[in-house]
């Protein structure tokens, strides 16, 4: 299933959750309308557990309840997740493009979930950073919680995938801030999240997808997860060893080479830009910069 946040155009109602019909383009149905004693957020649905998703593939079996497109605005999959939580250094490709050594363990960051903005909403710069960079991202989203979670166990905690841009101020996260990575990674819009939650059951294998970043059109970032060090699996043990996991959790599992502070000369994003983060099966994110 392709889960997804909404909200109806020109009514100024709420956030609601649905589940996508097919491919870009068909309509969304609204789990609520199909059944009112559904949740109104994916956060609230996840809580649910798999009673939630059961009745989520009801209500898309049945057809019936559809938003078309035009008559709805995507939100991202996940809001106000109890927590954001990053991994650094993550791709091979990636380190052997800035001489660094594969990390041992994983490099563990955040961003505090007021980053969080949707699949095609803009990305703000803000007044304080003039190197703002772009960092296309598989993400994934738990759904049921724990503590100390065993690796074999982990991908049954996962609810599903998504597509991120962490997006990074560079001044802030390399050269301020005591070189602390927060500030430069936790701006407001700087996780641009969507479009769709894929379920665990409708990824074919999460570590074989082609990852893409484009700016204006021009490929900047081209990999795939197959170069990820650390896996989904390896993820969700290595961070419930230190912090109990919630259904709703957000974690960007790091991006490949091809970011603009590494390149001759640097390249940074500014006003008018267009990025465009895509991952096979789950989808594209399109967001400009303002």
């Amino acid at each position: 299933m392709r889960l997804v946040q909404f909200r109806r155009r020109g009514d100024g109602g709420g956030v609601r959750v649905g589940v996508e019909q097919g491919g870009d383009g068909l309509g969304v149905v609204d789990l609520k309308a199909f059944d009112p004693s559904m949740p109104s957020t994916m956060r609230e649905l996840l809580e649910l557990g798999d009673e939630g998703l059961e009745r989520a593939q009801r209500a898309l079996s049945s057809g019936r309840c559809v938003v078309e497109r035009s008559d709805l605005q995507l939100l991202s999959p996940v809001l106000a997740p109890e927590k954001v939580v990053c991994v650094g250094m993550n791709y091979r490709d990636h380190c052997l493009e800035q001489n660094a050594p594969i990390p041992k363990e994983p490099i563990i960051f955040s961003k505090f979930p007021s980053a969080i903005t949707g699949p095609y909403d803009d990305i703000i710069l803000p007044p304080e950073s003039q190197e703002v960079d772009w960092e296309v991202e598989l993400a994934f989203v738990i759904g049921r919680g724990g503590k100390h979670i065993k690796e074999e166990d982990a991908l049954s905690h996962v609810a599903g995938f998504t597509v991120a841009n962490d997006v990074s101020a560079r001044d802030w996260q390399m050269k301020r801030n005591g070189k602390q990575w927060l500030l430069g990674k936790t701006f407001d819009s700087f996780c641009p999240l969507g479009p769709a939650l894929v379920t665990t059951d409708a990824v074919k294998d999460p570590h074989r997808l082609g990852v893409r970043c484009l700016v204006n059109g021009d490929t900047v970032q081209s990999s795939n997860t197959d170069q990820m060090i650390f896996q989904t699996e390896a993820l969700v043990a290595w961070v419930s060893k230190f912090v109990t996991l919630t259904p709703g959790d957000v974690f960007l599992t790091g991006t490949p080479p091809g970011v603009g502070v590494f390149r001759e000369p640097p390249v940074f994003l500014k006003k008018g830009d267009v990025v465009e983060c895509q991952i096979d099966q789950l989808g594209s994110i399109i967001n400009k910069v303002v």
